[in-house]
């Protein structure tokens, strides 16, 4: 634009016409993890990934032995999630797992919590550490996959939703390996929950 054409813009025009320019530069890209946390159905994720646990028949199941103080939390918690205290019910969950930091069982109750805290990272973190401290098999290895699997399902659907709103197209671009990533992620946790299931040895 010409210093004469300037010239014959009214100054507030100018400056109206320069702060729109100015806030269209500054769009700030979506956020796909607060999205996902914003939407997520932690209630919803938890059946499913209890249901998926669910012992068949014949199936090899392990139970861990646990003393009598992580037996109480373990209820405490229980009874607070019945309640929907979810945030009071990981606390019981975390302070038993001072007390036995290994121990899968617990782990996945608290990745549960987590998921029903919207804390997707975290639900992912304690079933990972869940299964690799396991015995890699049977109804809780399949919730560790399922959790695992709800969580990265949040996650994509938060970047789903972020590349809906996003208004700039190197937003959109900047966020196209991450939806691939997290869906190949996705299908590989839906894989390995079948592979939990492996039937008990024959009794004679």
């Amino acid at each position: 634009m010409s210093r004469n054409l300037l010239r014959a813009v009214p100054r507030g025009a100018t400056l109206v016409a320069l702060s729109a320019l100015a806030a269209a530069c500054s769009v700030a890209p979506p956020q796909p993890g607060a999205l996902a946390e914003a939407s997520f159905n932690g209630e919803a994720a938890v059946a499913a990934v209890r249901a998926a646990g669910g012992a068949a028949a014949r199936e090899l199941d392990v139970q861990p032995i646990r003393d009598a103080q992580v037996e109480d939390l373990r209820q405490q918690a229980a009874q607070l999630e019945r309640a929907r205290k979810y945030a009071e019910a990981a606390a019981a969950l975390d302070q038993a797992l001072q007390l036995n930091p290994s121990d899968p069982a617990l782990l996945q109750e608290r990745a549960e919590a987590a998921l029903l805290l919207h804390r997707l990272d975290d639900a992912e973190r304690y079933a990972q550490q869940a299964f690799d401290g396991g015995s890699q098999v049977g109804p809780l290895c399949r919730r560790h996959w399922a959790t695992i699997a709800r969580a990265r399902q949040g996650k994509l659907d938060g970047v789903n939703a972020a590349m809906k709103l996003a208004q700039r197209q190197e937003h959109y671009d900047a966020l196209l390996p991450q939806r691939t990533q997290l869906t190949q992620a996705g299908k590989q946790a839906q894989a390995r929950i079948d592979a939990c299931t492996v039937a008990a040895p024959p009794r004679y």
